[in-house]
């Protein structure tokens, strides 16, 4: 009997997230999952859900598990052909696995290195200090803006934009095309999400095949013309539909995230004003409270993998071919990991988190996005003592991700 009241419970707990309650704070529920059934099965959607840190880092690390790509579409998505999005998605950087995987990661690698992570530094520093000129001006007469429009948007698409080669011109149109390719990360879809996930992809697809054409007219030191020239080699190492799609990952992985990071980050700080005074007496801990922001409310919430091979997890046998949902969110809050794990703190020390993933996955944009976060936080702080929350803020309707769509904030609060 007390296995099928855990199983009962485990499902009530699971579908909770789910309704608004849920989507708002999944952590309560999470927390309880994580100590009745930290390796749940869920018959319906027909994967096991994992709420332990430890457990979520073996299976994300462990080269045996797989992001489900286009050999899993042929018996899980069979009408994947008719989707544009499907075609991107699962046979993208993000998807890919294998020598694919590794193939595609090399083309890409070097404009992540610390190298030029450093040469983006001043270009993150002076774009913040310019939105935030706009931000302060919106704010001067003591009404509110909206901090994702006029900031945590604006920040990571010119960073990822300039990256790409994006002319500054045209990184404004790409919002909701963004919100919209990003319906593929939710664990059920529906045909409406399929229809704007679809109709998203091929306007961006469209667009980066322009960019390309002029940059076969007109080269520059940005990605486009890097990855131009591995195709022109014509060396195998690039197909012309795997350039367009590579530009399309780069562009929305990059700004879509960060600008959740960024909404979270902000949020989290003026929600804590004990916390929030720590950095402002001492920016040297703006880093360190920037990745905690990232454990306590981490931007994706979960993301999945297949077991190639039988393996145990917390005890727990999953067969070869099992699908495996690491549930992110709960593994930041993981009291085995970090204790009091519920408290946010900026001086916590030894913090780990799985937001960037790990293992052959892990995001190359990992160590940009927390240079823009450090770079919001630090002249926020030295700009706006009276930053305050305007009212309440509007969240992203998303299961996998955590995000605000309007963060308004007042600057004499």
């Amino acid at each position: 009997m007390a296995g099928k009241a855990t199983t009962v419970d485990s499902e009530t707990l699971l579908s909770s997230m789910f309704t608004a309650e849920g989507k708002e704070d999944p952590y309560p529920a999470l927390a309880e999952l994580r100590r009745i059934a930290p390796v749940y099965y869920h018959e319906k959607l027909d994967t096991y859900f994992l709420t332990r840190f430890a457990d979520c880092q073996q299976v994300l690390s462990d080269p045996s598990c797989l992001t489900p790509d286009l050999t899993w579409c042929e018996t899980e998505l069979p009408d994947w052909r008719e989707h544009p999005a499907a075609v991107f998605f699962y046979s993208s950087l993000l998807r890919a696995n294998g020598t694919d995987h590794v193939r595609l990661r090399r083309l890409v690698a070097d404009r992540f290195s610390a190298r030029r992570i450093a040469v983006l530094t001043e270009r993150i520093e002076t774009t913040t200090t310019a939105l935030l000129d706009r931000f302060a001006d919106a704010t001067r007469d003591g009404g509110a803006a909206d901090f994702q429009e006029l900031v945590g948007y604006p920040l990571p698409v010119a960073v990822v934009g300039d990256l790409i080669g994006v002319p500054h011109t045209d990184q404004d149109r790409f919002h909701h095309y963004g919100q919209d390719a990003s319906r593929l990360l939710e664990p059920v879809r529906t045909d409406e999400d399929w229809k704007r996930a679809d109709e998203a992809v091929t306007a961006l697809r469209g667009y980066f095949a322009q960019l390309v054409a002029l940059r076969r007219r007109r080269p520059a030191d940005d990605l486009v013309s890097a990855l131009l020239a591995v195709r022109e080699a014509d060396d195998g190492r690039l197909a012309e539909s795997e350039l367009l799609d590579m530009l399309l990952l780069v562009f929305v992985a990059g700004f879509e995230t960060t600008t959740s990071l960024l909404g979270l980050t902000v949020h989290a700080l003026l929600s804590h004003p004990d916390q929030l005074a720590l950095l402002r007496e001492d920016p040297a801990l703006v880093p360190n409270g920037v990745e905690e922001c990232l454990r306590w409310d981490t931007p994706v919430r979960m993301t999945e993998r297949i077991a190639t091979r039988p393996l145990t997890v917390g005890g727990v046998a999953i067969p070869q071919g099992g699908n495996i949902t690491t549930v992110l969110a709960a593994a930041g809050r993981d009291p085995a990991r970090h204790p009091d794990p519920d408290a946010f703190d900026v001086l916590r020390p030894d913090i780990r988190v799985l937001s960037f993933s790990a293992g052959a996955h892990y995001c190359l944009g990992a160590a940009l996005a927390r240079l823009e976060g450090a770079a919001v936080v630090r002249q926020l702080l030295a700009r706006f003592p009276g930053l305050a929350h305007a009212r309440r803020p509007v969240r992203r309707d998303s299961i996998s991700l955590r995000a605000f769509t309007r963060l308004p904030l007042v600057t004499s609060g």
